[in-house]
Order: structure tokens, then sequence, then C-alpha cells
């Protein structure tokens, strides 16, 4: 009986998590929450922990503990939005580490990071040399955002007056031998025309390709069922 218990206790609260973690959450990853989400959610964890290891102790209250903690957890995401004093007080400010391509070393000891570990953030942007940095900025989720000098930054197509051919998105048009008739009926394309697409590729019909892409400027994309791979690894 207690294994039953357990049983509905885990059913029941992986439904409660996931709807509190999208409700905390948002749309943003886990890696980039603010410190009080993140906080929230280990509470969370700590409190089902514990209903689901013990069947004594009583279900219910657990389930309300969550939904009262996602919904004070919402409340104070409003109040932050809405009170910049709070938000200041519960969430870490944007913090200017590098200026004019020097090393602002108080800011860094503010936020208890180390040289090193500034070093590597740059370099996941593909900077090595801080010299061509007008600004670097730790943002509140821990990632670096960086603004180069005039001299060091990359050209643009509108820079070099070349002109700029507009992209479409490809969409799954076959998948599995199936055509996606909704797919056909956004980019305009009837069944005749990517028949026609696909033999003038070399596919006389599509009875062996697993994905096939199209976009409405007729680029597509073809992945058939027998692509054998090349490299091996050893």
């Amino acid at each position: 009986m207690e294994y039953l218990i357990i049983l509905f206790r885990i059913i029941t609260i992986m439904l409660l998590l996931l709807f509190s973690t999208l409700f905390i959450t948002g749309k943003r990853p886990i890696g980039e929450l603010p410190v009080f989400d993140f906080l929230s959610l280990i509470i969370v964890g700590a409190i089902v922990g514990a209903d689901i290891a013990d069947p004594n102790i009583e279900h219910l209250p657990t389930a309300f503990a969550v939904i009262v903690l996602a919904l004070l957890q919402r409340l104070i995401s409003f109040l932050m939005i809405k009170y910049r004093k709070i938000n200041k007080l519960l969430t870490f400010e944007p913090t200017i580490v590098i200026t004019n391509g020097k090393l602002i070393q108080k800011n860094i000891k503010k936020i208890n990071y180390t040289i090193e570990e500034i070093l590597m953030l740059l370099r996941n942007k593909e900077i090595f040399d801080i010299s061509q940095l007008e600004y670097a900025i730790v943002e509140s989720n821990g990632k670096i955002s960086i603004m180069r000098k005039t001299e060091y930054e990359q050209a643009t197509k509108k820079d070099l007056k070349i002109e700029s051919i507009e992209k479409d998105i490809p969409i799954v048009v076959i998948l599995e031998r199936q055509i996606i008739k909704k797919s056909l009926n956004y980019i305009d394309v009837s069944e005749d025309e990517l028949r026609s697409i696909l033999q003038s590729n070399g596919y006389e019909d599509y009875s062996n390709l697993f994905l096939v892409t199209l976009s409405k400027n007729k680029t597509i994309g073809i992945s058939p069922y027998d692509v054998q791979e090349k490299i091996e690894f050893l």
C-alpha cells in the first residue's frame, strides 16, 4: 500500500511541479533565472522530496505549499517589475567590468568573480584580447555582454554595400514519407509542384524520404532514409 501511495504522489507531484516551474520560470532557461526564482525552485524541490519519500507526511499540505510558493514568486516578480527599489534588492544589477579595454578591478571584486572567470566568459564570446573592447558587462544572469571598439567591429553587408537577399524559414513538408498538406498550403505550393521540385533534385517519389523542408523561395532540404555516416569514431 505504501508503494501505491508513493506512486500516486510521484504522478501528482510531477504534474504540480511542471505547472509551478512553468509558472515561475516562464520561457526562461533554468540557467538564466534570477536568484529569487532559482531559490524558489530549490525550496519547491525540498518540499516535494520529503513528501514523496515519506508516505506518513500528509500530501495535501505539500501541494498547498507548492501552489502558495508559486503564487508568492509571481507576486514578487510583479512587484519587482513595478517597483525599481524592490528589483534592486532582489536581483543583481548589470556590472561593467571592462571599459575602454581596461579591467575594472573593484567591480570584478564586488561581484565575486575572478579574473580567470572573466577571461573565460570573454573567450566564450571569441574575445582573446580585452584591448578590443569598449565595454564588457556582467549581466544579472551571470553571462557577459560585450561592445567592441569601432575599429574591431565586424563589417556588415550594409557596410560593404552588398545586396542582401531576404531569407525564408524552411518548414517541414514531408516527414517519414508523409506529405504535410498544412505546410504546403502555408508556402502556397501544390503537391504536383512538390513532386516536380523533388524530381528536379533526383527523387522520383517520396517513398524513401525521411524529411523534406521547403521555403517560400523554393529552397529545399532533403534527408532520405539511406544516408550513410562517412566518419568513423575510434
